[in-house]
């Protein structure tokens, strides 16, 4: 995706004009442009001459984006205030003119060319607009305020009418105070993210040749080695190496406490040493620091197009010419009705300058700015301006077991030998799950390896996801996984498979190990329950938000974590492909959230309507997500979903004012409603309507998404769901030997009636076939044979 800044754009019109040129350049899949940070976001082959010749034939400016984040700094404060002074000053002396004076008229007249001089930017954006074949804000103004004086010389010239040359100084002066306003308002609307970005220092001290240097910190490099003195701020991603000291993270996860660092701990970018000496080593530096990731991922967010943005887009399209429609017809209506010509020209210019397109193209970024720094500033990270509002609209909540609703990190719990010696159990188990990546292997793995004094080597290593693991240790064959899988194995008794449903009914989980063809025994491992689970259940429920569980573990030890953290609804056993099944299936019924941690997370987390990532989960898992939580608080899903709701709402109340002012004043400017308003009446609620939007947006800075106080429950259905439950058959295929062989045996199988989906391994040799009915195993066989390939065993 190419990034560009625009300049020259005033308003929404601007906005639409620039998103036309530039969808219209081949290459350009898609674009957004933020009025609010003056962005522009391209996704596709475009060549970046071409997208950038064409947002200057639109009349705009553009230059690549320097890739420090797109924040509006308002730096266009300053100069506003300089046209603002000029212009009063001018506007007060013009105002205070005798006007039994012969000389008033001329000095009038000079002193409001000199006015509208000083904001001839008005004029000069709204002429090229117009030349360009458009028109914009800046053309409303320019047109009010340059009729109202040319009327005014004419009847200056003639010596006959009223004269306008106050109402033409007027008209840009109060546009001005607005401009001034919303730059002020739209500057502390990014406020949060300018803190953020603020954090990363100006300077580290890096040893180099043995001594300490302070050099510039974008001039640390991976691999450095850098020192944080106590109150430094730490310049880089990193290792400590050694030292010990407390960190202030608070900036970066909203965790108020500081977290203690020693030896072999990470450090991030941006955060603050509040006590000890550190010396760490750079692992990401500049724009790959997990601060600068924050900072873009926001920013992006920001100036990305949230759906609700449609409805002011296409109204902002045709909103200025519309508008001077309107004022030739408010003219054209009263010069015929027995006007005079100062009067009806008066109401059309009142028309003019009373409409304000601004207010519509801020009315959504505005609040997606706040409601993205809000959220920053507390660890809930939304990756777009859609994913900030369909948080708000999920009516399902899927949360993963392992590491998600609980802390993923497992502890053995029973070790039943059954067949064997303890002592033979743990080594094999040790020896099989070393290995391992799973977080139940890992815990037998740790709990053996402190019993055991070795194990035997392993070779040959497979893990079979969500089933369990298989290896050789010298001449033996050892496998270990739950109960489907080791049944495959070897011989499971009765009463073994008894004990470890009990086990399972007690929430834990039974792994059951075996070396060839004899079973050695089980091994129960609890994963804790995180403590702030049930809270946040609680309160998704209370908002009317159905909560899912969903696992590949079996489903008594996921019923029984559902029991004690209240949730109703359970899929177990569900392998990853079948996730991103269910997944799909709740979308059924209405928008869905999914919430995960791992990398057999990351299909579900693509496929549901919202993504949340736990923030201490896999990179891919992250990748995939939506919304990011970076504190690894299962209470930050209900916050980030109670945020999302204030901005939608947010969002509706800008909308609302924006069409609800433009719908009143300008018939009211017209005089439908039998007003009569001066065009200086209609300049200044110009100006005060876009500071209305912006200032609304503001009050999002007081909400703490954490209060569930004020939560509004919403209907839903209390009946459980119920799972579909899908039949399978697990065939053992000879002759596979490459991927190709997968995508043809696959293919054969899902061509069938019945068959809904296959999942074929060529180095396992197997094909998982889910059924949707009752499909004859000789069928699959034949399927299968037809194209050379060896049907062993159907399952």
């Amino acid at each position: 995706m190419s990034r560009y800044r625009i300049t020259g754009m005033s308003c929404a019109a601007c906005q639409a004009r620039v998103e036309k040129a530039v969808k219209g350049v081949d290459g350009v899949n898609a674009c957004s442009v933020s009025l609010l940070t003056n962005t522009l976001k391209v996704d596709g082959p475009a060549a970046p001459a071409a997208v950038e010749a064409a947002v200057r034939a639109a009349g705009y400016g553009i230059c690549p984006d320097d890739g420090s984040g797109a924040l509006p700094t308002g730096s266009e404060t300053p100069l506003l205030v300089k046209r603002l002074i000029v212009s009063a000053v001018l506007l007060t002396i013009l105002m205070i003119l005798p006007a039994d004076d012969a000389d008033t008229p001329a000095r009038q007249m000079l002193l409001a060319a000199l006015v509208m001089t000083a904001n001839g930017s008005f004029f000069i954006k709204g002429t090229l607009a117009l030349l360009h074949g458009g028109a914009t804000m800046d053309t409303l103004v320019a047109l009010g305020s340059g009729c109202a004086f040319g009327y005014s010389v004419a009847v200056l010239a003639r010596n006959d009418g009223a004269l306008y040359f106050e109402t033409a100084a007027m008209i840009p002066t109060l546009i001005t105070v607005g401009k001034l306003l919303e730059s002020i308002s739209k500057g502390k609307t990014t406020n949060a993210l300018k803190k953020l970005a603020a954090l990363a220092p100006e300077t580290a001290v890096v040893l180099r040749g043995g001594r300490e240097e302070t050099v510039p910190a974008t001039e640390v490099r991976p691999d450095d080695v850098f020192i944080v003195r106590p109150g430094g701020r730490i310049p880089a991603d990193g290792t400590v190496l050694d030292g010990e000291s407390a960190v202030d993270e608070s900036a970066l996860t909203g965790e108020s406490l500081p977290i203690d660092k020693t030896a072999g701990c990470s450090v991030s970018a941006g955060t603050l040493n509040t006590s000890g000496f550190i010396r760490c080593r750079a692992v990401r530096v500049g724009e790959s620091t997990a601060l600068a990731q924050i900072v873009r991922l926001v920013s992006d967010a920001a100036a990305s197009k949230a759906p609700l943005a449609r409805i002011a887009d296409k109204a902002a399209a045709v909103f200025v010419p519309v508008v001077v429609v309107l004022a030739a017809l408010t003219f054209a209506a009263w010069l015929s009705a027995g006007q005079s010509v100062d009067r009806s020209l008066a109401r059309a210019i009142t028309v003019l300058v009373i409409s304000c397109p601004c207010a519509l193209g801020l009315a959504t970024p505005v609040a997606v700015m706040v409601g993205c720094g809000v959220g920053a500033r507390r660890g809930i990270l939304y990756k777009t301006a859609q994913a900030l509002e369909t948080a708000g609209r999920v009516q399902t909540v899927v949360l993963d077991k392992t590491g998600t609703v609980t802390t993923g990190r497992p502890e053995v719990t029973d070790v039943l030998p059954f067949g064997a010696s303890e002592t033979e159990l743990l080594t094999a188990a040790f020896a099989a799950e070393q290995k391992s990546e799973h977080p139940l292997g890992k815990a037998v793995a740790a709990f053996a390896k402190e019993r055991i004094s070795e194990a035997p080597a392993l070779t040959a290593f497979k893990a079979f996801a969500g089933s369990g693991v298989s290896g050789m240790a010298g001449d033996k064959t050892l496998y270990g996984g739950n109960e489907s899988f080791i049944r495959e194995k070897a011989a499971l008794p009765d009463d073994v498979a008894e004990r470890g449903r009990a086990l399972a009914a007690e929430g834990k989980t039974p792994l059951y190990f075996a070396e060839g063809g004899k079973l050695l025994g089980l091994i129960a491992v609890a994963d804790t329950v995180r403590p702030d689970a049930r809270q946040a259940v609680g309160e998704l429920k209370n908002m009317g938000i159905r909560v899912v569980l969903l696992t590949g573990d079996n489903e008594r030890t996921a019923k029984a974590v559902a029991r004690t953290v209240g949730i109703d609804d359970v899929f177990a056993e569900v392998m990853p492909v079948g996730k991103e099944r269910v997944v799909r299936d709740l979308k059924r019924s209405g928008k869905v959230a999914m919430v995960g941690d791992g990398i057999n997370d990351a299909p579900a987390l693509t496929a549901a309507d919202a993504g949340f990532a736990i923030g201490a989960g896999s990179d891919i898992a992250i990748d995939a997500a939506d919304v990011v939580l970076t504190k690894s608080s299962l209470t930050d899903v209900p916050a980030a979903v109670r945020l999302s709701r204030k901005v939608i709402g947010n969002i509706h109340e800008n909308l609302f004012w924006a069409f609800f002012y433009n719908a009143l004043c300008i018939p009211a400017a017209a005089g439908v409603f039998g007003l009569t308003l001066e065009p200086s009446y209609g300049a200044a609620a110009m100006s005060l309507s876009s500071l209305c939007v912006c200032l609304n947006a503001l009050r999002l800075n007081g909400i703490d998404p954490r209060d569930a106080s004020r939560d509004k429950k919403a209907k839903f259905s209390n009946k459980p769901l119920r799972e579909e439950k899908k039949m399978q058959k697990r065939m053992k295929i000879e002759g596979m030997m490459c991927p190709h062989c997968e995508a043809t045996v696959k293919k054969a199988l899902e061509q069938l009636d019945g068959v809904e989906e296959a999942t074929v391994d060529h180095k396992t040799g197997t094909a998982l076939v889910v059924l949707s009915a009752d499909t004859e195993s000789k069928a699959l066989v034949k399927a299968v044979e037809d194209h050379d390939f060896k049907v062993v065993a159907v399952e």
